[in-house]
């Protein structure tokens, strides 16, 4: 099996394991974001209103294509940045316009195969937010009704064709940019680390080998790479999720960067950082713990391989 397969194998892993312990941070920010933009709700009231309609695992609801969803996006990004990267770095240390390239060319091929799964993911999203919006009747059960995977792929067939799964594919290209500035900054972070420290083992008069980074450094470069990369791109995550949803108000919107525009014209710069606290603690932890969990499952997975 090759390197590239195994960083795929891994990432997948990871972002599973990732997924699950943030998911309900995942689900909270969306929910919230629809529910307080449409009636003022509080994130509080808005978390409120979940479990007494869906019980505390509703703050789960929509797991098994997120898990789907991520464990094919790692992995097929994995694979493509590791395969770029062995034919671009060849030994040596990867300059900021190498990583750039690297992640853009990972980050098209990720968003072009996976953009079926999450169409699939962002539709049984918005049915759920939709029921959620309708008043409680203390006399309808308390779960709201929940399509399943396959469902939802034949109701969008349906609806709207195969052609369906590939919708928003411009502004996920976009939005590439995303793993790209976190995947560039981490490498920059990591490389620098490694060469202060390996500075200081041979001033020393130790081993001219390379630093070698614990999970403790992974872990924390990875939350610092993904905090720059969500800070910077977050005013266009806002347009992408409304317009996902489908909110009235967002249709309007003639493109993306009008989206933008409208938004600071209507609710001033902070409405293009709406929710961005929780989201920022979900991003920044699950890609802690990818980063971590990756290197961990790539290693022990290369071990097992070997054996």
């Amino acid at each position: 099996m090759s390197d590239s397969v195994i960083h795929a194998v891994a990432g997948g892993a990871a972002g599973i394991v990732a997924m699950t312990c943030t998911y309900p941070l995942i689900f909270l920010s969306t929910r919230a974001a629809v529910e307080t933009k449409n009636d003022g709700k509080s994130v509080y009231h808005a978390v409120l209103d979940i479990i007494k309609r869906e019980g505390p695992l509703g703050l789960y609801s929509g797991l098994n294509s997120s898990l789907l969803g991520i464990a094919v996006t790692n992995g097929v990004y994995y694979y493509f940045y590791e395969r770029s990267r062995g034919l671009v770095q060849k030994g040596k240390l990867l300059s900021t316009p190498e990583s750039i390239l690297i992640g853009l060319i990972a980050g098209s091929a990720t968003t072009i195969i996976s953009n079926p799964i999450w169409v699939v993911q962002t539709s049984q999203a918005v049915a759920t937010m939709k029921q959620a919006e309708t008043p409680l009747d203390p006399s309808t059960p308390k779960s709201a009704k929940k399509l399943s995977i396959l469902q939802t792929i034949k109701g969008i067939l349906a609806k709207d064709g195969i052609q369906a799964f590939w919708r928003g594919i411009g502004p996920a290209l976009v939005l590439v940019i995303n793993p790209v500035l976190q995947y560039t900054v981490f490498e920059q972070l990591k490389n620098a680390l490694v060469a202060r420290r390996t500075a200081k083992l041979r001033a020393a008069g130790l081993s001219a080998a390379l630093a070698v980074l614990t999970d403790g450094d992974i872990f924390l470069l990875g939350a610092l790479a993904k905090l720059v990369a969500t800070s910077t791109t977050y005013p266009y995550i806002v347009v992408k999720s409304r317009l996902q949803a489908g909110h009235a108000h967002a249709l309007g919107y003639k493109s993306s960067l009008d989206g933008l525009l409208t938004i600071l014209d209507v609710e001033g710069i902070g409405g293009l950082y709406k929710g961005i606290g929780s989201k920022l603690v979900q991003s920044v932890l699950t890609a802690a713990i990818l980063f971590a969990g990756q290197r961990r499952i790539y290693e022990a997975t290369k071990k097992a391989i070997s054996a």
